[in-house]
This record gives structure tokens, sequence and C-alpha cells, in this order.
């Protein structure tokens, strides 16, 4: 664990870094502890901000959390860039260079590719068309307001006095920072867009599937969502035919009409265009625009091995700064109505799961205005990020808010028929590629110049951003009437995020909202990430809960369900519109008293016209998180607040409470000593609770871990086994996969090519029901631990049952843990296999181990895992690290705000030597909250710091 004593630690890394340096051993240059303290902000006294119209208040609590009071709007956003620059520059910074694809500025040519691949996405230009033509004045005002409060900060700071990253960029470049802009604010919501974009990762991994496993083995290994088992969000409700409205459970369609605007994918070269429709109840709706539905014809089923492997390694690149996209990154939400609480009105608790980093994505504050009104319509607090105005997850004086990730599937890769350098194939006939040159600017090096190519409707070919990519679709299986192959086929992508929003504009309404209609109408425009919105406000004698499902998403072709690569040739394959607003699924007051959003699905498709993805998180977190809630009201009981903090931590184990009755059954062999008897005695009585100090947890996960390796990862393509793990296997052949070699199969020596992070099978919940789908059938094929006996039924090597794969992986996991942990089982805890981390995203990843040491924090022990509510999760296939986290966690009481409670990841501050730079993440390990202060006067008591800025 971390040292105990904060300051203790801020003296010791200010005393390492200016020895070191002051020695001359990095860069050979001269630091003094004025440079490692250059950029401390000041807290308190008196500063002139100019462009204030009038005196501005930034109170700090003892956690460095500031809140901030002004007269209006525009001082009150001026004021949070001017306040979020003296603590997170420098990740702002690196966070507009990453959006707009210009990293090699400030880390040289090893972001080169990165950054083709970021321009060839358009994340900036696609943000500046979003500012230039879609948000509205007040947002461009307030974006503007908050910029330049953060260009007031950088007038009188530079170099080591922003950060002391900058004073190590210095000697290796001559970087200076630029003005910041407010299209550099819109454009981080493409980076979390990116993060949350839904299946792109499943679409390729089936491709890579292809080369290995027949179609019915990929099935397998993608089953169908538990709706029996597991609850989704909203457990019943109808689409309105006539009027295209949603109805939730229990209500009947509204006799009171009014219009709305939709809009459609058109078929002209930007892909836009827009449609006209009705809607019922609130007066708003929406239609889908035009364009007719066609059918499919037959799926272009894809082994695009080379071209998708490539791009595969690309993108793993990019989560490197974003975190890992994969099944078990998601988020916790619940809402709990007042009819079932202590407090007489509603709870809400969230926390968003995401890579751990250091500073954390997140920034806490409170905006205030002082006077509180139509004029300066903001009193709110919760979580932000560093270079966005606004709070995007909170409460304001009248209602609280939650997120997590809808998962709705708004990207298809599209085959591409390329018939010249500049020209595809379209509907038969030959169109151009839309070119543009971009210039990519090297820190120590030359420019370098890459051409992007994009079909007409606006889908960037991605995969001319990787050096290694060979020809495309090189095994790639397609229909009978698929052009020729050639020299193969591009891959282009179409995603949502791609095309102008105002999901900026949401950030405000929602801020400022009061109500459940204001709510609404706020989502609305929430287009991308597409997220599941949960709510509680304090009107009238319990207050109301509500769920809304908002965002931007396709609606396709029939036949094409968006799982695997589309051809793009065919017109049939082009989206069709977009899922009418007025549609898409909510809730208010359910009957049930409460709401959980935990990414399971939203709705049994069965029931919804639309298709929203194919590929949901299984539902696993939200179930228990129903249990969890469903055992304490049961009977009249009432949900506390200690209540809601405690669920946030449960840190059970569901695939332990399915396997653990196998494995105590199972009768080890040649056992001398009883060396795996031991540890299988583990398992007896344990409460599947994954504590950090859980000896069983330890153990149980280790025989998970290798169940899975031996069922099923040993099986996958080198595509998707982790770096480093070389097998001996069949070797795959371009004609199709592997199947039944019928004893021809020759052997070829293959290692494995994906992150560890990113690496299948990966534990997470939709391996849970791969598993639960084959445990009863003892001779199921998967149980078959040899790969080549389970590729070649004569190759004469064994097929095992479940229970001697079971064994074996007992055995293995012994072994695992000797080695890992120590001979003695009395000293084995899952927390010294679970750590975490805490790395600087930049220089602490890449740089001089000194300035790692400066930059890092950690380990910690952690519990919890994957899947569980505490969900730190783990990579089964990659090892035992917590490569996700909850980035922060909230409760929220609507009976008095003051209740509430909060906690970020790390700090407030992004500088290495603050006393609040990692000060939460101990009490965050323990899962413990802070008090969460934010009517006027109990911010007066929790001040420690006041900073009075004026014009």
């Amino acid at each position: 664990m971390p040292a105990k004593k904060k300051s203790r630690r801020t003296r010791l890394i200010v005393i390492g870094v200016v020895l070191v340096l002051v020695a001359g051993i990095v860069y050979g240059s001269y630091w003094s502890v004025a440079t490692v303290r250059a950029s401390l902000p000041q807290t308190t006294g008196t500063l002139q901000l100019s462009g204030l119209s009038g005196p501005v208040q930034v109170k700090r609590d003892g956690n460095g959390i500031p809140q901030i009071y002004a007269d209006t709007p525009e001082d009150l956003f001026r004021a949070q860039g001017y306040v979020q620059a003296q603590d997170r520059f420098y990740e702002m910074d690196v966070r507009r260079h990453l959006t707009a694809g210009r990293l090699s500025e400030m880390f040289g040519s090893g972001q080169v590719e990165t950054d083709a691949f970021l321009r060839t996405l358009g994340w900036r230009r696609v943000a500046q068309k979003e500012y230039d033509t879609k948000l509205s004045p007040a947002t461009k005002k307030y974006l503007q307001a908050y910029s330049d409060g953060v260009n007031a900060y950088l007038d009188g700071h530079s170099g080591a006095d922003l950060s002391v990253e900058y004073a190590a960029l210095k000697f290796s470049n001559d970087y200076v920072p630029q003005k910041w802009t407010p299209v550099d604010s819109v454009a981080w919501l493409k980076a979390m867009a990116w993060d949350l974009r839904g299946n792109m990762q499943d679409e390729i991994d089936r491709s890579l599937l292809s080369s290995r496993l027949s179609p019915g083995q990929i099935s397998d290994l993608y089953p169908a969502y538990p709706f029996d088992r597991n609850k989704p969000i909203v457990e019943a409700g109808t689409v309105d035919s006539v009027t295209n409205t949603y109805q939730p459970p229990g209500t009947a369609p509204d006799t009171e009409t009014g219009t709305g605007t939709g809009t459609g994918t058109g078929t002209g070269t930007d892909g836009t265009g827009t449609g006209t429709g009705t809607g019922t109840g609130t007066g708003t709706g929406t239609g889908t625009g035009t364009g007719t539905e066609g059918t499919s014809t037959s799926e272009a089923t894809s082994n695009v091995q080379s071209q998708l492997s490539s791009l595969s390694d690309t993108l793993d690149e990019i989560p490197a700064l974003l975190g890992p996209n994969g099944n078990g990154i998601g988020s916790n939400s619940w809402v709990v109505s007042g009819e079932h609480t202590t407090t007489g009105k509603p709870l809400l608790a969230n926390d968003p799961h995401l890579a751990p980093q250091m500073p954390s994505l997140w920034y806490q504050m409170g905006l205030h205005c002082n006077s509180v009104g139509k004029a300066c319509p903001f009193d709110v607090a919760g979580y932000t990020f560093s270079g966005m105005p606004g709070v995007i997850i909170g409460h304001n004086q009248s209602i609280a808010w939650g997120m997590t990730n809808l998962g709705a599937d708004v990207t298809d890769l599209y085959l591409e028929k390329v018939t010249a350098a500049d020209t595809y194939l379209y509907d038969g006939k030959q169109q151009r590629f839309v070119t543009r040159k971009e210039t990519i600017k090297v820190a120590g090096g030359g420019d370098r110049t890459i051409t992007v190519r994009s079909t007409q409707d606006g889908r960037p070919v991605i995969s001319d951003r990787s050096g290694e990519l060979r020809t495309v679709g090189d095994q790639a299986p397609v229909p009978n009437s698929a052009p020729d192959r050639g020299d193969g086929y591009a891959v282009s992508l179409k995603w949502t995020a791609l095309l102008p929003s105002n999901t900026m504009d949401a950030v405000f309404e929602l801020d400022s909202a009061t109500d459940w209609e204001q709510f609404r109408a706020a989502a609305e425009d929430f287009a991308v990430p597409s997220q599941n919105l949960i709510y509680a406000d304090n009107k009238g004698p319990k207050g109301h809960i509500g769920y809304q499902a908002p965002g931007r998403i396709p609606v396709r072709a029939k036949g094409y369900d968006g799982t695997r690569p589309a051809p793009g040739w065919d017109p049939q394959y082009r989206w069709k519109g977009w899922i009418p607003s007025s549609a898409m699924p909510y809730e208010h007051d359910p009957e049930r008293g409460y709401i959980v959003t935990a990414n399971q699905a939203v709705v049994d498709q069965k029931a919804y016209p639309y298709l929203l993805t194919e590929d949901w998180s299984y539902g696993t977190r939200s179930q228990r998180i129903n249990d969890l809630i469903q055992s304490k009201i049961k009977d009249n009981g009432l949900i506390s607040m200690d209540d809601m903090q405690e669920m946030q931590g449960d840190s059970s184990s569901e695939i332990a409470k399915l396997l653990v009755p196998y494995l105590l059954k199972i009768d080890i062999k040649d056992d001398k000593d009883d060396y795996v008897r031991n540890a299988q005695k583990l398992l007896e009585g344990w409460d599947y609770n994954q504590d950090s100090d859980s000896a069983p947890a330890a153990y149980f996960n280790a025989v998970w871990r290798n169940i899975l390796k031996l069922a099923f990862g040993n099986k996958l393509p080198k595509e998707l086994r982790p770096e480093g793990q070389c097998l001996t296997v069949p070797a795959a052949d371009r004609s199709g996969p592997v199947d039944d070699l019928d004893g021809t199969s020759k052997l070829v020596r293959e290692c494995g090519r994906r992150a560890a992070d990113q690496a299948q099978p990966d534990g997470g919940d939709r391996w849970f029901e791969v598993v639960r789908s084959i445990l009863k059938d003892e001779d199921n094929q998967w149980w078959t631990a040899s790969p080549t006996a389970f590729f070649d039924k004569d190759s004469g090597k064994p097929r095992t049952t479940r229970d001697e794969l079971f064994a074996q992986a007992m055995k293995d996991a012994r072994y695992e843990l000797t080695a890992k942990l120590g001979k003695n089982i009395d000293t084995w805890s899952w927390g010294r296999l679970h750590t975490l981390e805490l790395r600087n995203q930049t220089l602490g990843t890449g740089g001089p181990a000194v300035v790692r040491w400066m930059l890092n924090r950690g380990p910690w022990q952690l519990g919890g895992g994957e899947a569980a509510v505490n969900a730190t999760g783990w990579n089964a296939a990659g090892g035992y690290e917590v490569v996700w986290v909850p980035s922060m966690r909230m409760v929220v009481s609507l009976d008095d705000f003051d209740k509430s409670r909060w906690i970020n990841l790390t700090g407030a501050s992004g500088h290495a030597y603050s006393a609040h730079y990692s000060d939460q993440t101990t009490k965050w390990a323990k899962g413990e909250l802070l008090p969460w202060a934010f009517t006027r006067q109990p911010v007066d008591s929790a001040t420690e710091n006041t900073l009075a800025l004026t014009p």
C-alpha cells in the first residue's frame, strides 16, 4: 500500500526529484526546488482575471475541490476555465492534442501512427463543424468564456510554471502550448464517444475468429442475452405503431398530439438528410428521413484476416490513452424512490467504469450563480472533464442524474471494393473517394503528410492507416454476388460521432434542468455518446425517479444486425435513418420503485421494434444490484445512504457461485501431499466475496483464468491471444476455418499479438454465459483441453471432459499462485494479485525512470473483480492487474443535498507534488466516500482556502 501520510509522500517526491535533477542525471539539466513547485496554484488571496464583469469566489475544501460563485454564467465559466487550468492544464493540453491528432508535436515520432489514425477519423474537424453549425448561441458564449479563462491562466504561466511535465518536454523540444479554443473543449466529446463506441471490437473479433472457428463455434462464444435471468432496464413497454412514440409500462397512448422533426440518412454526398414526423404526449417527436428500406442479400461474413488484425492492432494504440474497450467496461447507476428510502426522498448512485489514470479522468467541482434565475440558471455540482465547461454528472438544486454506457451499436465497418487509388465500387458504379491531405508536425523531426480517403457518404477508410496492413480482405469469404476480390477490400468506418451534433448543448441543459420535462428535453440533445440517463428530483412529498435512453442510433436494413463488416458496395447496407427520439425507451416513477442501469439490455428486443445492439453486456452486475435492492425493500424495508454506499462496494463473484459447487466435487488425482487438494479446500465455505485479503478469491480467480485458457483461449487465433503467449496449434487455411481436420493437421508455432488488457478470453460476463451454456454438457467439444484434439479428432491427442479440464485448471492455478504468492496458501490474498497502479498516461508510461517514479502512484491491493458491482476489472487472458475501475463514486440524497457523498479515483490536482494529487485514492480503495457540501453555509464550513478573482 502507498505511504499513509500524504504530506510525507509529497516531501519525499520533492526531495527525490530535486536531488536527481539537480545532480544533472535527467537531460543534464539543473532543476531547483522552485522548478518542482513552480506550478502549484494560488488558492488564497486575490487575483485579477481579465474579462470578468464582477467578483468571483473560488472556495476549496480540505481535498482541494473547488466551488465557484459568480453573478453571471460568463463569469462562472471563465473562472471554471481558469481554475481547471490551475489544476490540470497539462492533462487538458494532452487531451486536445489527442483529439486533434497532434500528439507528435508534443512527444515526437512515436505518435505519428496514432495521429494519422485520429486525423483519418477527423474528430477535430467534426468538432469544428459542430461549433460552427450546431451549437446554440448560449453554448458558444459559455465555451468562449471558458476558453478565455484558460487563456488568462496561460498568459501568466509557461514552462515549469504550468506543470513539471513541461520542464521535461522543454529539454526534448521547444514545445510551447497554444491558446485554448472552444473547439478544444467540444472535441473531447469525440474521445469519450470513441471510448464508449459499442461493439466495434466485437465486430472485428468475430471476423478474426472465422479464420479458425466455424460459424457455429463463433456463435457459441457470443450467446444470446439471458432475458429470463437478468432483467433489462425497462421491463415492459411498447412503441405505438401509429405515432412512433414509446409507451412505458402501465401507460396508455396519450391523446394529446404534437409535431416534431427528425433526421435520417439521405442519399447525398454528405450522407445526411431530413425528415418530419409526429409525436404524442410531450408534444415532440421525430421521424426517420429519406431512404427506402431494402432487404439485404446474403451477409458478407468476413474472415478479413490480415486487414482487420492490423486494424485491431492500430485500435489498441488509441485506448492506451483512453482505456481498454471491452466487455467489462461499463458503469453502475441506480435510483430508489422515496417510497423505499429512509429519507423519504430518492437516493441516486453512480460509478462509471473507465481505465485507471493519473490524474483521474474526472474533476470534481461546483458551479453556483449567486442569484439563481433566468439570467444565471446554474447551481450545480458534480463531475466534469478537465477542458470542458459545465458539469457532466451530478446534481443541481432540484434534480440529480447519473450515466452509464447504453452500449448501442453506433459503428459499422464496411468492406470497400477499391478499383483504383481514387475510386471504389458502389451500386455497380465507380465512385471517387473524397480525399484530403493532412500534415503531421513531429517534435524533433520532419513533417509527415498523409492522404485521407473517405467514401462519398463520409466513411473514412481506416485500413489505410497502418503500414503493416496487407491486401484488404486477403482471406475474406463473401457472397457469390460480391465483386471480384482482386487485390482485396479496404475497410471503412461509419460512426455516429463523425456526424456533427449538439451534444454540448445538452451539458448546459442538464445542468440547469429543474424537472422531468426539462431533463428529457436535454436528453434529446445528448446524441453522442449514447448513454443511459437516470434521474431523480425532490418535487412533491416523495420526489420522482426516471430513466431516459437518448442518443443518435442508426436504423439498419432488414437482415443486417451490425455484428460483422458489411459489403460497402451494396446500397442495401446503408443506414436508413435514426431511431426517432420519441421512440427511445424511458420510465417515470415505475411501480417497482427503483431503476437499475449497469450496461444490461435496455429492453427485450422481442417487444421493441428497433435494433439497439446485438452486443449488450450480459447483465451480471445489474442483476446483482437488482437482487440487493429487492432484498432491502422486501417486507417494507427501507434503503439508507449507508446501504447505497455498501452496495457500491459489493464484491460478490457470480461466476464463483456457479462454478464452485462443481469444483468442490473434483477428485484431484496424483496429488502428492494434497498439494492441490489443500488449495481446493479454500473454496469450502467461501462466501464468494472477493475481498482484498481473501485467499479463496485468489485461488478461484486463478482457476477461472485457467479454465478459460484451456477451454477457449488456446483455441483462438493469434490475433486475439495476449502478446507473448506462444502455442503449437493446427495451421489455419485461407479456404475456411480449421474445424475438423481428420488427422491431416499441420502444426505451427504461433504467438499472441494482442495487448494483455485487450486479449481474449477477457473473463467478462459474456464468458460467464458461454460457460453456463455448456456447463451441464460434460462432453462438450469445448472441454477438450488440447487445441490439436479440439480441431482434429483423429490427431491421436486425448479429448478431455469437463471435470478433467477443471482438474487441470485447478492444478495449473495451484502452481501459478505458488510461483506468484508462495507455497504457503495461508499467505495468499486476492489483493496481492489484484493490484492497481496509477500511471501518468504520457511521461508516466514512457518517460525516464525518475519521471515515472515522480508521476506514478501505487500499487494498491484491491478487492472486487470482473463483473462484480465493485468492478475493479482485470483481463483473464492477460493477468490479474486492475485494468478498469469505478472511476468515481457518488451517492446523492434528494432530501438533503448536503448529506450526499462522493469520491474521485485520485485527487483534484494534476501536479505530482501537490497534496491533492492522490489524496482520495486510499479512501476510494476502501470503498469510503467524502462528504459533499452543496449549499452555501455547509460549503463555507468546509472551505479551507478562498481565492477572490476580480475584474
